[in-house]
């Protein structure tokens, strides 16, 4: 009964009803009138904000046409085609139906959507950038034939009705607003972070529901970090060791334009985002959004002092490897990378010393990354020369939890041991299907 309760629980995230009637005046079909090319210039930037080719284009498949596959806790889902295809896309779509799926989860026909869309952070985008998405994926993409896939969950987790239950509950409407007493680059950070951006969606914990535990900068878990499908995504309020409390302005615009700076790079799903999206922002957009995350009042963190860097007893570790085994295999493997003083070669090569994923209470990350690797980023066309490679072949769980321990409490970083047991759990569900 009790996995009953919770899969019911997981179930309302997955769906959700028809709440709301479509304006009179917006429903031209797609095919009506020439598109107004600078609006479609507009909503492809606008797409690129929400990172919308990183979940609707598989790998090697074709722009838009979904078919990428996502784990949820009830079992995988496959994104569906935005393309403007008549049959299998949303070339039947008005510029109504479009709003209402975007913003309200729910398709043309009326089914309700999987919210791995995002349209809880979605339902903040205002009309205008909706009707420039809508210009977009109208008149700005391809169209593909590619038949949409039935997810893989299981009756009764693949009821969807229950989120109309959820929406009621955890749901805001409506368009986001200027904060009084803000000014204008911070209202767009907020605009761009809360909505298009949806970074709640990934850095802010959920509830007992899978609700976000907060949905702008009134929750003060918003934005403290979060485990979602193996990875721990980043702590962004002000906390000085795991957050961004160390991290300038400029630290912070660089890594969003090149996933890289002299305190961490990107990896996971990190990467996708920088990919496809933040290093395609403005330079008064990036501005904004600096601007915003840098006035968050630091939350979370794992109750450490401030960090100060101290290389002098891990040197002693690297000096004598054979009285430590993590030393061993950081000797090995990592530190022609990252260093003997743990500060690698930034920002091609990602610094150890003080990097706040290695300072994070959680080390799902650190442990994915090791067994698995990451991706390119790509930054204007150019691949980054030295991706981090995956380990999974190479080392045994022992041997990962000794070099991760070693790590995370090397060069003053302080932060908790690594068990073998939670390589395992991670190696076992990130390899399943490789």
């Amino acid at each position: 009964m009790k996995n009953m309760l919770k899969g019911l629980g997981a179930a309302l995230c997955v769906a959700w009803p028809l709440l709301a009637q479509a304006p009179a005046d917006a429903a031209t079909p797609a095919g009506a009138g020439a598109a107004d090319q600078a609006l479609v210039q507009r909503g492809a930037y606008l797409a690129q904000l929400g990172d919308c080719a990183a979940c609707h284009t598989a790998p090697k498949g074709k722009p838009f046409a979904g078919g990428l596959p996502m784990n949820t806790p009830m079992g995988r889902i496959y994104v569906t085609n935005i393309t403007p295809d008549a049959q299998t896309g949303i070339g039947g779509y008005t510029e109504a139906d479009f709003a209402r799926a975007l913003r309200e989860g729910v398709a043309k026909d009326g089914h309700n959507l999987y919210p791995a869309m995002p349209y809880p952070s979605y339902a903040k985008v205002n009309d205008d950038d909706v009707k420039a998405l809508y210009a977009f994926f109208m008149h700005g993409v391809a169209p593909v034939q590619q038949a949409n896939r039935e997810s893989d969950i299981k009756w009764p987790l693949n009821m969807r009705w229950p989120l109309m239950f959820w929406n009621m509950a955890f749901l805001e409407k409506g368009a986001y607003r200027d904060k009084p007493g803000k000014d204008v680059a911070w209202n767009r950070g907020a605009y761009l972070v809360q909505g298009l951006g949806h970074c709640g969606s990934c850095h802010t914990p959920r509830g007992v529901a899978f609700q976000e535990s907060a949905l702008d900068e009134s929750g003060s878990a918003f934005l403290s970090g979060a485990l979602l499908d193996g990875w721990f995504a980043s702590n962004l309020t002000g906390e000085h060791n795991s957050g961004l409390g160390r991290w300038s302005d400029e630290d912070l615009r660089t890594f969003l334009k090149t996933g890289a700076n002299r305190h961490a790079s990107a990896f996971g799903a990190m990467t996708s985002v920088i990919n496809n999206s933040t290093q395609a922002l403005s330079d008064q957009d990036v501005a904004a959004v600096s601007a915003y995350l840098k006035s968050l009042p630091p939350v979370g963190g794992n109750g450490a002092a401030a960090y100060t860097y101290d290389p002098q007893a891990t040197k002693v570790s690297l000096d004598r490897p054979a009285n430590d085994a993590g030393a061993r295999v950081y000797t090995a493997y990592c530190m022609h990378c990252h260093g003997v003083d743990g500060r690698g070669f930034a920002p091609m090569l990602a610094p150890l010393a003080g990097n706040p994923n290695v300072l994070a209470k959680d080390a799902s990350s650190l442990i994915n990354v090791t067994l698995n690797g990451t991706g390119d980023l790509v930054i204007n066309g150019v691949p980054s020369p030295f991706p981090m490679p995956g380990f999974a072949a190479v080392l045994d769980d022992k041997q990962i939890a000794d070099v991760l321990s070693f790590v995370r409490a090397g060069w003053n970083n302080g932060a908790p041991a690594v068990g073998a047991a939670e390589v395992a759990k991670l190696r076992q569900s990130t390899q399943a299907g490789r």
